[in-house]
């Protein structure tokens, strides 16, 4: 038996790091960002470019990421009647979410009638929202809009649907010359693997880039803009929390995932997408977060980015209730046809608007105005639009993210056992 040296000292127990994790982080970065923006908001607005360079950041990741890991995904399997009927499901599932969406922000609007007496003048300056109508596209301007005639310039615009086509044909084509294509697979699956490693890198400086967002709305606008038009922001938020809960959590316990549990796994792309008001800002963190949830890489590569065109749920809950407050701010009477007639619409044209800037006030002017509502209406809206936009981003963010779930779900492939050890990892490292 080895006998200890008499001189030798006890080891010293392993220090444990102190260092709070990212999601603690962010959490502080957006207390300190308000407290910054209320007491001093001309330092609060001068530090935004903090905040746009955070975005900028995330936005470089975007293009390699999506690309490498989609095609990686197609190629991968090799199975080129798998990816339509996984495009097939992602799309049914996207479209009863959506009409869910729609439908209870109309009832949501008829029961409280939050623009009812409502003392907020018509005739704002419509300049600025004149200019949003005519962007608005048509049914063939979104279909001729999913083919880019340049890949480099669909990157270079982070058009996120472009990319995702194109990337799809190129997985198709790799997965069909079979062996030869093997050597580019394996480059793109290393380049994969180097982007999620580089997002962990830019991820270290999202407290930094919170904080600023959030100094600089507040600093720009006051509290003050968390009370204006109250109702319409409660409402929404509202509206919001119980989607969340009741359809998104009916969601997951019919496929079988724990919701608060995945709500937990999602925490750092949620806040991220809530506290930038940016989807894109949130996806290569949410795409990182759902493989090691346990979807398979070919489905959330291809799911989650085609669910930033189609699965809009905060965004189409918020255009139900936006469209029908402005029609009770005019005191227009619409019958409940004439509403059910405007959801569709709606429906129909908030898809492929993806990428424009104020997307949901393009689609909620353009509808305005095809059934005779002031756009007078919708400009009030332009001064809350941040704090809204905060929230229904968040929440289009976690509906991407269960899309990705139902899908594999429904192809047989979810791992559980993936699931149940990143929860486990995740609850330690929070």
């Amino acid at each position: 038996m080895k006998v200890a040296h008499a001189d030798a000292q006890p080891a010293a127990p392993a220090r444990r790091s102190r260092v709070p994790g990212v999601t603690t982080q962010i959490f502080i970065g957006l207390f300190v960002g308000i407290a910054v923006g209320y007491f001093w908001p001309g330092f609060g607005v001068s530090i935004k470019p903090l905040a746009d360079a955070f975005l900028r950041m995330i936005k470089m990741i975007i293009a390699p990421l999506l690309f490498s890991t989609l095609v990686v995904g197609i190629a991968g399997t090799g199975d080129l009647k798998a990816m339509g009927r996984i495009g097939l499901k992602a799309i049914i599932y996207f479209e009863v979410a959506t009409t869910i969406a729609l439908f209870w922000g109309l009832a949501l609007v008829n029961w409280f009638q939050p623009g009812a007496g409502l003392a907020v003048p018509i005739g704002a300056d419509t300049g600025e929202l004149a200019a949003l109508a005519q962007k608005q596209q048509h049914a063939w301007d979104i279909f001729l809009h999913l083919f880019p005639t340049s890949v480099v310039d669909s990157m270079a615009r982070g058009d996120i649907l472009q990319l995702v086509v194109f990337s799809t044909f190129f997985g198709i084509a790799l997965a069909a010359i079979g062996e030869r294509g093997r050597p580019l697979v394996d480059v793109l699956e290393s380049t994969a693997q180097v982007m999620f490693k580089f997002t962990g890198y830019v991820m270290r400086f999202a407290p930094i880039g919170v904080m600023a967002a959030i100094a600089a709305t507040v600093g720009g606008k006051g509290l003050g803009i968390l009370y204006t038009l109250g109702k319409l922001v409660l409402l929404m938020y509202g509206g919001l929390f119980v989607f969340a809960i009741v359809v998104i959590g009916g969601v997951a316990w019919l496929i079988r995932v724990p919701f608060f549990k995945f709500a937990n796994a999602i925490r750092e792309p949620f806040l991220i997408a809530f506290t930038t008001a940016s989807s894109e800002a949130a996806l290569p963190k949410a795409l990182e977060v759902m493989e090691r949830f346990g979807v398979p890489k070919n489905i959330v590569g291809f799911v989650l980015p085609t669910g930033y065109s189609f699965n809009l749920d905060g965004t189409t809950l918020y255009l139900s209730l936006a469209s029908v407050f402005v029609a009770q701010l005019a005191g227009v009477e619409m019958t409940f046809g004439q509403q059910l007639i405007m959801m569709l619409t709606l429906m129909l044209t908030s898809k492929g608007v993806a990428g424009v800037p104020r997307a949901a006030l393009v689609v909620l002017t353009a509808t305005l105005g095809q059934f005779n509502l002031p756009l007078e209406g919708a400009a009030i809206l332009l001064g809350i639009d941040q704090v809204m936009d905060m929230g229904r981003t968040a929440v289009n963010v976690m509906g991407n993210c269960i899309s990705t779930a139902v899908v594999a779900r429904w192809e047989g492939v979810f791992d559980d056992e993936k699931m149940k050890a990143f929860v486990a990892g995740n609850s330690r490292a929070a």
